[in-house]
């Protein structure tokens, strides 16, 4: 794992991880607990230990903190080992009445004096984060305290003058203002989807309708992204209470979606739903009234803490890892002038945000609610959540469309089947019904379209699509190159004037293609679209590919049960492979989420040099207490190094050490459900897309043609940072190596640094990104979000 030379921002933070020593900081959690809260105790654990500093991890919360004594221990590298795939926290949480008294926080004062602490990181919702900065706004006053009780000496008050504090939200319900994602929301919406998938297949045997009562009293969020994710006929959130005469308007589209064959209803509550008098919606209440207006075979469903169990996703993972990493850079920075500040996540980069304007911003979506200004609740609920609750009012049920265009669109999946792409076909399809285009779907891929395998499709066609995986269209790897005359000559038959091609790396590659040979045909002259979907992640113009998402909980699950298969045996390490051509995404960030010692990919070049670190890396692990290693290795990372060659190296150099095992995981990294994430990602996907088109279409229509020759007419879409973008094929081929199906920069090579020091390879900070400050106000709330 090779380091790099120092830039001067590198040298800055070798100088600043310097200043890790003798630095004492602490970590607890509170508050009601959320998956993925043990991944960031092990990371700031971690990391806290690679700066030099001492780290205290304080059990039981605020009342571990209050208690002192056994409560706040030491930790050493080890004492975070395994966890990473854990529910809950370990170190536990508790509500503490006491830490709410000034008494409570003298002694809690107290306590962390004694250890010489004075940095905390606070990991819980907005409650406990508060109770933390008036732990911190006090400190000063609470040391005067103690040095007059004689509990600590006027030296000892003036060494530990000052508590900095940084907060990391752990919420399941994502209620926290601000902040993308809070710890735990993901993996919520994983349980609330298993549920949802499990139910779906009872309902259907027996034409029920089902009453699904999820988590979230003052917040909306889990019941919308659930909803949205798998089609909910109707749906009732805090933030926007339904109209008066609600219970007619439901009855009457629940019995129209029946009477038109469907053999179920779903309908989401969250545990907060209200009236537009500020009245409880009880899930029994809608119940009876669907049972007594329409008769229909109806069941509650109340899925209570079953939300906040179970393993953490990989998303929450690799998400409380990054945020744990940079709570400690936050610490360390911190002086007394700096707020105290909340670690989120902002696209894909770190950033930090001043704890009261995010408390402060919280307040004010309830405040909001509780005087009835709805629609400013979920304004301030940030873009991201309205643009979610627009979404599923578009695609929930069928409305007319104003007016018939002229425009026929047709829809086509390529290369090898991702989870997601039915979701983004159902939803293109929904709002192109909407939009008054003619909808058509091809099977096969390009292939299909050659072939003339087009049909027209309606609103009902692609009902219950959204929780299949693979590709219900059908997908082939043929290129319309072999097939060139063909596609034409059906373009031209089925008069299509706009193609959406949702696919991996040979999608993007085929539009290109097309767009090349505009000058031979004019057919080709329309508008194209590619909605990148591949479980490598390698399709340039976007950050995240539709279906990696639901291949690295894939890989990472059976990561997970290859390491528990470990733990009987003494000293074993595993070889695992995973796919992913040449782009290292899928071992990088499984990798992560696995906690595994090393991931080799073909982005970060490796020589036997580095193999021979890797393998007397694991040598001196096993000397410890743990007895396992993982090691990831993507499929195309080196020509010569092969699973069969690493596998034969660490066989014989852990000899009479450890002894290894090979998996390859396959294909099963392309299969099963799509995740909340894919779902969701899939639906914006196919609506933005769909929209867009909609637009260059109206742009190029002239005297009764469609006619598109510009490079931004056959774009890529995809997720940048945090906003949605379209990248013309041709300027993307610029930053395209062909040969190897990648584009030349990745952003998530830089995931590779965290990967590293967490496994304890000892390399420099030298290239490690720190957040910025960012503020939250009620403009930047409203800023176009992407996801």
């Amino acid at each position: 794992m090779a380091g790099s030379g120092l830039g001067s921002a590198g040298l800055d933070l070798e100088k600043l991880r310097m200043a890790g020593a003798g630095l004492a900081l602490a970590v607890l959690t509170s508050g009601g607990d959320a998956q993925g809260m043990n991944a960031a105790v092990r990371a700031v654990t971690r990391m806290g230990i690679y700066i030099g500093a001492k780290v205290f991890l304080i059990y039981e919360g605020y009342e571990g903190l209050v208690e002192g004594g056994e409560n706040i221990k030491q930790a050493n590298w080890l004492s975070v080992s395994n966890i990473i795939q854990l529910g809950g926290t370990i170190i536990g949480s508790a509500r503490c009445k006491a830490f709410t008294t000034r008494e409570g926080r003298l002694q809690a004062a107290y306590n962390l004096v004694q250890h010489g602490i004075t940095n905390l990181c606070v990991i819980g919702g907005d409650g406990s984060l508060t109770g933390a900065n008036i732990f911190r706004s006090e400190w000063g006053g609470l040391l005067e305290e103690l040095v007059k009780e004689g509990k600590i000496t006027e030296e000892v008050s003036q060494t530990y003058c000052h508590l900095n504090i940084v907060g990391l939200v752990g919420s399941i319900d994502n209620d926290f203002c601000g902040t993308d994602m809070t710890i735990g929301t993901d993996s919520a919406l994983h349980r609330i989807m298993e549920v949802i998938d499990a139910i779906t297949t009872t309902a259907q045997s027996h034409q029920r309708t089902f009453v699904l009562e999820v988590m979230g009293r003052h917040c909306g969020y889990l019941a919308l992204v659930s909803a949205l994710a798998s089609g909910a006929d109707w749906l009732f959130i805090p933030e926007s209470p339904p109209e008066d005469d609600w219970e007619d308007f439901m009855c009457e589209r629940l019995g129209e979606t029946r009477s038109r064959g469907s053999r179920l209803n779903i309908i989401i509550i969250a545990e907060g739903a209200i009236d537009r008098n500020g009245k409880p919606i009880t899930s029994n209440y809608v119940k009876d009234l669907v049972v007594k207006r329409l008769g229909f075979d109806t069941r509650v469903t109340v899925l209570g803490h079953v939300q906040r169990g179970g393993t953490p996703s990989a998303f929450d993972r690799v998400l409380s890892s990054k945020m744990g990493m940079e709570a400690v850079m936050a610490l360390l920075e911190a002086t007394p002038d700096t707020p105290a500040c909340v670690v989120s996540l902002s696209g894909n980069q770190s950033v930090r945000l001043p704890l009261m304007e995010c408390v402060q911003v919280t307040k004010d979506v309830q405040k909001a609610m509780d005087d009835k200004r709805f629609d400013e609740a979920i304004q301030l609920r940030g873009r991201s959540f309205e643009n979610n609750w627009n979404i599923y009012k578009l695609l929930a049920h069928q409305k007319p469309a104003m007016e018939k265009s002229n425009f026929n669109i047709a829809i086509l999946n390529v290369g090898a089947p991702a989870a997601g792409m039915n979701a983004a076909v159902r939803s293109a399809v929904r709002v192109g019904i909407c939009q008054g285009h003619t909808m058509y779907v091809v099977n096969d891929g390009f292939e299909g379209l050659s072939k003339g395998q087009i049909r027209e499709v309606g609103w009902h066609d692609v009902a219950g699509w959204l929780g299949r995986g693979g590709s219900m269209l059908g997908t082939k790897r043929t290129l319309p190159k072999t097939c060139m005359e063909k596609i034409v000559e059906n373009v031209r038959k089925f008069n299509i004037h706009a193609l959406l091609v949702v696919g991996g790396f040979e999608a993007y590659e085929g539009v290109l293609q097309l767009v090349e040979a505009r000058g031979q045909y004019d057919e080709l002259c329309i508008i194209m679209c590619v909605i990148p979907a591949t479980i490598s992640n390698n399709v340039p113009g976007t950050d995240f590919s539709l279906g990696s998402d639901t291949a690295v909980n894939a890989a990472m699950e059976s990561c997970d049960r290859i390491k528990q298969s470990a733990s009987g045996t003494k000293r074993r390490v595993f070889i695992v492979e995973t796919m992913g051509g040449y782009c290292g995404y899928l071992s990088t960030v499984t990798g992560i989420a696995t906690g595994a010692d090393a991931a080799y990919v073909y982005e970060d070049p490796f020589t036997i040099h580095d193999l021979k670190a890797n393998v007397e890396h694991l040598t001196d692990k096993m000397k410890t207490d743990i007895q396992r290693g993982l090691v990831l290795r993507n499929e195309k990372c080196h020509e010569h190094y092969t699973t069969e060659f690493l596998y034969n190296l660490y066989s014989s150099e852990g000899k009479g050490i450890f002894d290894c095992r090979i998996n390859v995981l396959g294909h099963l990294q392309q299969g099963g459900a799509p995740t909340p994430f894919d779902r969701n990602y899939g639906t914006k996907l196919g609506v933005k897309a769909v929209l867009w088109m909609s637009e260059k279409l109206k742009e190029v229509y002239r005297k009764g043609r469609v006619f598109a020759n510009s490079a931004d007419s056959a774009c890529v879409i995809g997720l940048k940072r945090k906003a949605v973008s379209f990248s013309p094929v041709t300027e993307l081929k610029k930053v395209t190596d062909f040969e190897h199906r990648l584009p030349k920069e990745q952003w998530w090579l830089n995931l590779r640094l965290m990967l590293k020091m967490l496994a304890h390879y000892q390399i420099s900070l030298t290239e490690y990104v720190s957040g910025k400050i960012e503020h939250v106000t009620r403009r930047t709330l409203s800023i176009e979000k992407g996801f």
